[in-house]
């Protein structure tokens, strides 16, 4: 099943082509990798995608919810984790989820139990009273995909949630979402620029400029005696 299909989607800001003729899918239980340098509208797509933007041409369902036509049912089946960081730095690990949770609908008792498994999950619990500004920038960033959960989606959209956080924090939370793919049949789409974070039976979707430049499992991207960095160079350094 389609947890995202993405069909001939184009942006523009002003003069300026963000996104051109983009057609993606994310299967439900499958962590789809969605690669590109800075730049490349990884960002705008996924602004798309969580209803930041409003569609100018194309179309976007969420487990076959048009997102244009029914964007409350579509919204209702995602989790996000923006680029930027977005919790209240003088509010407790708790307050930000409770908050999250009532916009969410969640009841108080519900939401404190989806709390507690997720904080649980993320090895997170000795902390749930600290102020989110005593975090690390990897245990804040295990926070925001907690709040991403509370809810249950069924598909988790994050934008290059550990670019600047160190190894063993990045290691955890790739692990942590590969997991929940497997274990929740989660669709996720993970953009990244960072190639270590690729795994080769990932799906894979190489943006560049707007424009998908390679699509397929990631082991079939590479050309014999080449790997990945010469690959993604090669389908990149000269494109625009």
């Amino acid at each position: 099943m389609k947890a995202l299909a993405v069909t001939r989607l184009s942006h523009v800001f002003g003069r300026r082509q963000a996104l051109q003729e983009v057609s993606l899918c994310v299967e439900a239980g499958s962590f789809t990798v969605l690669l590109g340098p800075n730049g490349a509208g990884k960002t705008t797509l996924i602004s798309l995608i969580t209803g930041l933007y409003a569609p100018q041409f194309g179309e976007i369902r969420i487990f076959r919810h048009d997102a244009r036509r029914e964007p409350l049912a579509a919204l209702a089946e995602l989790g996000v984790v923006f680029q930027a960081q977005t919790l209240d730095l003088d509010l407790s690990v708790m307050e930000n989820l409770r908050y999250h949770a009532a916009l969410r609908g969640l009841s108080r008792k519900d939401a404190d139990t989806r709390i507690r498994i997720e904080l649980d999950h993320l090895q997170l619990t000795d902390r749930s009273s600290d102020k989110v500004r005593t975090l690390s920038g990897g245990m804040r960033r295990r926070v925001e995909i907690a709040r991403a959960l509370i809810h249950e989606p069924r598909l988790l959209i994050v934008d290059e949630a550990t670019a600047g956080l160190d190894v063993a924090a990045r290691r955890l939370l790739l692990a942590y979402v590969r997991e929940l793919c497997r274990s929740r049949q989660l669709g996720v789409l993970w953009a990244t620029h960072l190639l270590d974070e690729i795994e080769p039976d990932d799906p894979l979707v190489l943006l560049h400029a707007g424009k998908i430049r390679w699509q397929g499992q990631a082991a079939a991207m590479t050309r014999e005696e080449e790997d990945l960095s010469k690959a993604f160079l090669r389908l990149t350094e000269h494109s625009s």
